[in-house]
């Protein structure tokens, strides 16, 4: 239990792998209080670090619809942020409790609308809008954002390409772009992708896109169109399943470029609501108009390209092996072009992988190889135990008694198959010839159908 001087804490409301969230009371003057620790004793300084920028970018959105930072507080070794307490409780749990009304996500969807125009009218993109982190009072019905732990005051940010277990944000609620596959930046609208999913289940009672397999997820959101939420609640007007379905879309020019534009439609849906208990259909983004200079992310003129790299990636899916040059001057677009494949390889279960061959290591022989496998490694070692089990049987029979071979040039290896004895030395030629083998053998165990390789 934490013990804070000068605060009562009471009950533990919340937590999670990262921090402990308790009810408490500020002794000086009664007041009640949410308190917000780390969930470690001795955190790094990067984990104080990011603690300390969520009580830094909360403080700094003070104002109509997200939660109140009153204090950050040393504990230990360790850091408490001091949040406002007003009773509230998350549109999670309330909708755990209880179908909720047309009426009342209306209202709900208009108060997220608003305190969004908020947060990105000061620049701050939230990247984990879900209904655990909308929280509501229920005799009020004032409604506040919470968990500001992922945002970002960047215009833009590009994601890394990370195993699906350990993306940033809460999977189910992830715009395409925040996977890290889609061959875009993530911005703004990125929360309005969160916002529809989360109007999707409260309107539905049931996500967009539901799988067990993180990866099957990911491929829903880059790919597969959820079904209308008017075709699962009969009782929904159409105007209202056609705005979620805009948030939805894959593609951030798709979708509504502004929390005032998005604002202007579910008012009128309201409006209609309200007055005649249904609503009719209308040109939805008619006062729509992003609040700042954006360029499409789009590859043009590069159709005939993108199609040899598909249709070459739907051959190896297959069994095959082929090598493809992309040429081109410095800055005309080859990365772009070469990471359209993401999606495809995410259909596959595949991996992709790259190296750079540096022009200032040009006397250490395979580096750019090195460098994409060992970053294959490092994506294989985020896997379940289940899966990492499985890769280290495989990687013993493939590699046998050389596994110390490929230790010495990925080291990362030897996490999976643990130590390995010393090989017998050869001469230069037998030395290069086994080496060309194992590593050969090394390759053949990632390329399969099951899940090609891009390397």
């Amino acid at each position: 239990m934490l013990v804070l001087s000068g605060y009562q804490v009471g009950e533990t409301l919340h937590t999670t792998t990262n921090s402990i969230v308790y009810r408490g009371q500020r002794t000086a003057d009664q007041k009640a209080v949410i308190l917000k620790a780390l969930n470690k004793v001795y955190p790094t300084p990067l984990e104080r670090a990011r603690f300390q920028r969520e009580y830094e970018v909360t403080r700094q959105l003070q104002g109509t619809g997200v939660i109140e930072a009153i204090d950050l507080l040393p504990h230990q070794y360790s850091l408490v942020v001091v949040l406002e307490d007003f009773g509230a409780l998350s549109l999670k749990q309330l909708m755990a409790s209880r179908a909720l009304s047309v009426d009342e996500v209306l209202t709900f969807a208009l108060h997220i609308t608003e305190a969004l125009a908020t947060v990105h009218e000061k620049g701050v993109m939230h990247k984990d809008l879900n209904p655990s982190n909308i929280v509501l009072n229920p005799a009020t019905g004032e409604l506040k954002l919470i968990d500001f732990g992922l945002a970002t005051v960047l215009s833009r940010e590009k994601p890394a390409l990370h195993n699906p277990n350990h993306l940033e944000g809460t999977l189910p609620y992830l715009s395409p772009e925040q996977t890290g596959r889609m061959n875009r930046a993530v911005d703004y609208r990125t929360d309005f992708y969160s916002l529809g999913v989360t109007l999707y289940e409260l309107l539905t009672g049931q996500l967009p896109f539901m799988s067990s397999d993180p990866l099957e997820l990911v491929h829903a959101h880059i790919a597969q169109q959820p079904v209308p939420p008017s075709s699962l609640n009969s009782s929904l007007p159409a105007p209202l399943s056609d705005i979620i379905m805009k948030l939805l879309a894959k593609t951030a020019e798709e979708r509504y470029q502004s929390a005032h534009g998005l604002l202007a439609d579910l008012e009128e849906v309201r409006r209609q609501w309200l007055a005649t208990g249904s609503a009719q259909r209308f040109p939805l983004g008619r006062y729509d108009a992003s609040p700042r200079f954006q360029l499409p992310q789009l590859l043009y003129g590069r159709e005939e390209e993108i199609n040899d790299l598909m249709g070459a990636f739907e051959r190896v899916s297959q069994g095959s092996t082929e090598l493809m040059l992309v040429v081109g001057h410095a800055g005309v677009g080859k990365t772009a072009l070469i990471n359209e494949l993401h999606k495809p390889i995410v259909e596959r279960r595949g991996y992709f992988v790259a190296g750079k061959f540096d022009q200032f290591q040009r006397t250490i022989p395979y580096t750019g190889l090195i460098e994409a496998f060992r970053e294959l490694i490092r994506q294989l070692l985020t896997e379940s135990d289940a899966a990492l089990e499985q890769w280290r049987a495989r990687l013993l029979d493939a590699l046998g008694s050389n596994g110390q071979i490929i230790i010495e040039v990925v080291p990362e290896v030897e996490l999976f198959i643990g130590a390995q004895p010393p090989v017998p030395a050869l001469g230069p030629m037998e030395s290069q010839n086994r080496f060309q083998f194992v590593f050969r053998n090394f390759i053949d165990l990632f390329a399969r159908p099951e899940h090609p390789l891009v390397l």
